[in-house]
């Protein structure tokens, strides 16, 4: 889900919103954007895991006053933001942390975040569906989808469905080897080295 929202006064775009991750994540490149200065920067030294495992290191943290209404009635929290330099289509994370300190409730379902008001009523804040995919498929490097035409039956040949690449590269056995069955029918069999003793065969 990608929103909009408001940090340090500063209106920013491309906000994912992510409810698996147990950290609010400020990228690099935007805070350099934001003309802030470093001196906010509390130095912290630990790596945080991604998705796919990989270890990502931390520039330190910072903790500023974050809105995600842009309602006047919208509430207004200071949110932590790791400072993490990567190459990402997004510009800020927020995570559970952040979700929990506005009391928020993601509906993926409805593309809807809805959270209480400092004056009793409820705020939502809709996700924008077409940035949301366009920002998915360029995380993913997706190519646009071209139909590939339809091939006849007597096009389609056999080496096709032959899942083994790189055939002419097999490891071939050295010195003698000998045929020992692996089935009942005739030609089924395999070969070991010729040296083996019967224990090891």
């Amino acid at each position: 889900m990608v929103i909009s929202i408001e940090v340090a006064e500063y209106g920013i775009g491309k906000v994912l919103v992510d409810q698996g991750s147990s950290v609010n994540i400020l990228y690099w490149k935007t805070f350099r954007k934001m003309n802030l200065s470093e001196d906010l920067i509390v130095p912290y030294n630990e790596q945080i895991v991604s998705f796919s495992g990989e270890r990502v290191d931390t520039r330190g943290y910072l903790d500023l006053r974050t809105s995600i209404s842009s309602r006047k009635d919208g509430r207004e929290v200071r949110v932590r933001f790791l400072l993490v330099e990567a190459n990402t289509s997004y510009n800020v994370l927020l995570g559970r942390p952040c979700l929990n300190a506005f009391g928020a409730i993601v509906s993926t379902l409805h593309l809807a975040m809805k959270f209480p008001s400092d004056k009793g009523t409820i705020c939502t804040v809709h996700a924008d569906q077409q940035i949301a995919r366009q920002f998915y498929a360029a995380g993913l490097r997706i190519t646009p989808y071209n139909r590939p035409r339809k091939q006849h039956r007597s096009e389609v040949a056999m080496i096709d469905l032959n899942p083994r690449t790189n055939i002419e590269d097999r490891l071939q056995p050295e010195g003698e080897t000998k045929e020992i069955p692996i089935g009942n029918q005739p030609g089924q069999v395999t070969k070991i080295g010729g040296a083996l003793n019967a224990e090891e065969e």
